[in-house]
């Protein structure tokens, strides 16, 4: 059993409502399921099991005054004007704790786990001796001290005084950790981006696949195929030629000059999309039209390569009704789903370089199957496609990559256990799509902060395949249950139960704040050589007129154009880092500080 004392930010006994997303993670951050019993101060966690166990859970994160700072040498944790006065509510995690009857005080075990990760990343990254990476040490050790304070706290008994009274040790041990935990967090997020900075020209430049190409060939003796992805023991992932591309979905239901000029002005390739429910509406009739003029438009007239799916995605979203006939007859809904690929991949193979066959199997969360239904859907998916068509690229897509749905989904798989699995098996998979949705009020949707979102990257990059995330994206409004933060604005999603905040990272999501976090997180995916794409997750808010049930259960508000069919601050800054991208790439020394919006930490 492990139980967690609460604490607000002034160190007194706080409810726990305040505690969000809860889940148990065991070794190798792999979510388990476990029992949760709230007390009026204090949070359970009680597993069969008696190993080791993380909690990972989601709680508004308030900055420690301008005083206290100073006090301790770390830095201001922001100077942007939009600047809330809080890190954000974002999704974070314990390190591993054995378990015991004393309860934990749930600040300290998460600074602790933070700050562990601070240092993995620094050493993996080699960053040490960077020199601009003084004042972030500085700060660093500035968490580390008042971590150790708190530590020392916590080993106290009595009471100590307060500003508004007397508080507990205890009390007093969890703020001093809550003021670690803030400090180590913006020390992670600068770190995130300091180690983009560090890297970003030699992807552009080309240096770093040149000397990986060098490393790869000294080693082996040989030299591996023009463009061809290079794997080097001192370099996590592979090594990719040239840069990220950046691309867009579209929806088929939807074509017009004014969009397709937005498109043109950032984006390297289109993805469309092969919504079943779309493609197929009625058994055995077929609908192509709203798929055909945009995969024609991008090939004869805007010159974009397409991208085409996912062609299986069963989310409730997804899926025709009458497909729900063969859901207790996993023979003939393979047979089914073999049909459904041929259709789609023989109509369009002469015109698509790349299949993301599937996406959001390991969730398992509509149509019930099995763990060996999905790894072989999976399988016979990917075979399908490579048969009809020999010569295309296959990417498959991870939903959900943190993988809280198998904390409460017994027959899921794990995203990291479901990767390996089809890298086991021999599956001819190109490229690992992984969607990284967030700020929305649904599983696995939840903010986390940008150390944590590269360290995630890095974890599946040890599979060695190229990466393309095929949805990145943060709505432009706040649309999630308060979350008791001050200047949080009510819901306006109704109905949403508060286990489902998603959250958000410094500010309250805005159109700005949108395109702020693109700048941030496009520029850390940029900078790893392991990146090959990036696609934003969705091309539309909303309309009216039968396309909106899918788009909103996806993300409300993540659009770059708006209900309004007005283009978001989004789309000209997406354009300005694609320009960078691309100026960088021909200038040997260009990198992160030619993107715009990049300045905010």
């Amino acid at each position: 059993m492990l139980e967690f004392n609460l604490y607000d930010s002034s160190g007194r006994p706080a409810s726990s409502d305040m505690i969000r997303h809860a889940h148990a993670v065991g070794p190798d951050d792999l979510p388990l399921q476990a029992t949760f019993t709230r007390g009026p101060t204090s949070l359970r966690v009680e597993r069969p099991s008696s190993d080791s166990t993380a909690l990972c859970v989601q709680l508004a994160v308030p900055c420690p005054d301008a005083a206290t700072l100073e006090r301790e040498g770390a830095a201001p944790l922001s100077t942007a004007p939009e600047f809330s006065g809080h890190l954000g509510v974002l999704t974070l995690q314990t390190a591993l704790l054995p378990q015991r009857t004393e309860p934990y005080l749930l600040g300290l075990e998460l600074a602790r786990r933070h700050i562990m990760l601070f240092l993995n990343k620094l050493e993996d990254w080699g960053l040490f001796d960077h020199p601009g990476c003084e004042p972030i040490l500085r700060q660093f050790e500035a968490a580390r001290r008042t971590f150790t304070e708190a530590l020392v706290a916590s080993r106290r008994r009595g009471v100590v005084a307060g500003g508004e009274g007397d508080i507990t040790w205890q009390g007093e041990a969890d703020r001093l950790a809550m003021v670690a935990l803030a400090i180590i967090i913006d020390a992670g997020d600068r770190l995130a981006v300091l180690d983009a900075r560090r890297s970003m020209p030699e992807r552009l430049s080309g240096k770093a696949y040149q000397d990986a190409v060098k490393i790869y060939t000294r080693a082996t003796a040989e030299t591996p195929s023009p463009g061809a992805a290079v794997s080097i023991a001192s370099v996590t992932g592979v090594t990719l030629p040239g840069t990220a591309s950046i691309g867009v979905p579209v929806e088929p239901l939807v074509f017009n000059d004014a969009i397709q000029k937005a498109i043109l002005s950032f984006a390297d390739f289109i993805t469309v999309p092969m919504r079943w429910v779309d493609m197929e509406p009625v058994e055995g009739k077929y609908s192509f039209a709203g798929s055909d003029r945009w995969i024609e438009w991008a090939v004869r007239t805007a010159k974009l390569p397409v991208i085409a799916g996912p062609v299986l995605d069963l989310r409730p979203q997804n899926v025709p009704e009458w497909l729900y006939i063969w859901e207790n007859d996993y023979e003939t809904l393979r047979d089914v789903v073999i049909e459904h690929i041929q259709q789609i991949v023989t109509r369009y193979r002469r015109a698509v370089h790349r299949w993301t066959i599937a996406s959001g199997l390991n969730v398992n969360g509509n149509i019930k199957l099995s763990i060996e239904q999905v790894i072989d859907l999976s399988r016979t998916a990917i075979a399908a496609v490579r048969k009809l068509h020999p010569g295309a690229k296959i990417q498959l897509a991870v939903d959900e990559p943190w993988g809280e749905y198998h904390a409460t989904r017994k027959r899921s798989l794990p995203p990291l256990i479901y990767t390996d699995a089809m890298m086991q098996i021999g599956t001819a998979v190109d490229t690992i799509g992984l969607r990284l949705v967030m700020g929305h009020a649904a599983s696995g949707r939840s903010t986390r902060d940008l150390l944590s979102l590269s360290a995630l990257l890095d974890r599946y990059a040890l599979f060695n395949r190229p990466i393309a995330i095929t949805g990145l994206g943060v709505p432009s409004r706040l649309a999630t249950p308060s979350s008791g933060v001050p200047g949080d604005e009510p819901s306006d999603l109704g109905g949403v139960e508060p286990e489902f905040d998603g959250g958000w990272w410094r500010c309250a999501w805005s159109e700005g704040w949108q395109a702020d976090w693109a700048s941030q997180v496009l520029a850390i995916l940029a900078s790893k050589p392991y990146i090959q794409s990036v696609c934003w997750n969705q091309l539309l808010d909303g309309l009216s007129g039968g396309i909106s049930a899918s788009l909103e259960a996806d993300l409300p508000s993540g659009g770059l154009v708006s209900t309004q069919a007005q283009l978001k601050p989004i789309v000209s800054r997406l354009g300005q880092i694609r320009q960078a991208i691309k100026n960088g790439g021909a200038t040997t020394g260009a990198g992160c500080d030619a993107i715009p919006g990049l300045g905010v930490l």
